[in-house]
């Protein structure tokens, strides 16, 4: 007998998926897409529609999905998201990684125009080749340009608010925004961003001038430092948990005799506490629940709760 609701339903989700094509081109829409293949955790389940813009497609995609009641999620690179196995019932919109850079050198200052979807990693190296100063700890941060933004990212006493002059975002309603560095209320990994749900499209940059082989070294430094003092060979989203005020997320996991603690495939990592990794195929669930295990342990033993660094992504 036929179906009539799931008939309409089909048709429904046919003509959407043809609007999609429509605005970015049939091989940047997929459906039923594995997120586990779209985050560093290398964790997720399926996505209904996983979409690549660039920045003049964006607003279109966010534009039509309001219009369809279509709930949609952005994403940088994958790498401070954790994705529920359940997946995501919805479109998740990820820029495109186009070499969207450019720089111009005044006598002392350089100057920076980039695009959200440009690894963070390559536009500071880049920017140090130019003579950035003091941009090396962006090097080894393993996001997009607009999710560092978003997080203001931040390593080894750096972070994005001390260089950013302006972003031009995307508002819920599919309005272009500008805001300056000042109007973004940045604090330790927050931006104004998070609370009123804007998108960054592009963003200009101001550093000082130096000396760029110093530089150059000083990324080598860093990577090195990194590889000795970070579980870097396991799949993760970085520092799991933010610095609690007063403390270290790390040495207070390790004071509580939590290094290697194990909830299915998620582990405590030995190398630094601060970091849960995916030690052998974890799922979301598991690491939910070495988290948990983890904030009300060190609660506990230190009357302190540690905040989630990470986002979330699904129901969990």
């Amino acid at each position: 007998m036929l179906n009539l609701t799931e008939t309409a339903g089909n048709a429904v989700e046919q003509d959407f998926y043809g609007k999609l094509i429509a605005i970015v081109g049939e091989d940047r829409v997929r459906r039923n897409e594995l997120l586990s293949r779209h985050t560093t955790f290398r964790i997720g389940g399926l996505a209904d529609y996983f979409v690549c813009a660039d920045k003049e497609q964006f607003a279109s995609v966010v534009w039509l999905c309001r219009k369809e009641n279509m709930p949609y999620f952005v994403i940088g690179n994958g790498s401070n998201l954790l994705v529920s196995d359940a997946g995501y019932r919805g479109v998740v919109l990820q820029l495109t990684h186009a070499d969207d850079m450019a720089f111009a050198e005044e006598e002392n200052e350089l100057r920076a125009h980039v695009g959200a979807g440009v690894r963070l990693s390559a536009f500071a190296k880049e920017a140090v080749a130019h003579g950035a100063s003091g941009f090396a700890f962006a090097a080894g941060i393993p996001g997009s340009v607009g999710g560092g933004i978003f997080m203001n990212a931040g390593a080894y006493g750096g972070e994005i608010a001390d260089f950013l002059v302006s972003v031009r975002a995307l508002d819920r309603q599919g309005r272009i925004v500008c805001l300056t560095a000042k109007e973004m209320g940045f604090s330790y990994r927050f931006s104004i961003l998070q609370r009123e749900e804007l998108f960054v499209l592009e963003a200009d940059f101001c550093f000082q001038k130096g000396d760029a082989a110093a530089e150059k070294k000083k990324i080598e430094e860093l990577a090195a430092r990194r590889r000795e003092k970070q579980p870097l060979e396991y799949p993760s989203a970085g520092s799991t948990f933010k610095r609690p005020k007063g403390h270290f997320a790390g040495k207070l996991i390790m004071d509580a005799g939590l290094a290697g603690l194990k909830v299915g495939g998620a582990k405590v990592s030995e190398k630094h506490c601060g970091f849960v990794i995916n030690e052998k195929d974890a799922t979301a669930r598991d690491v939910m629940g070495l988290i948990t295990k983890v904030q009300d342990t060190v609660q506990e033993k230190y009357g302190v709760r540690l905040e989630m660094e990470i986002r979330i992504l699904g129901e969990f």
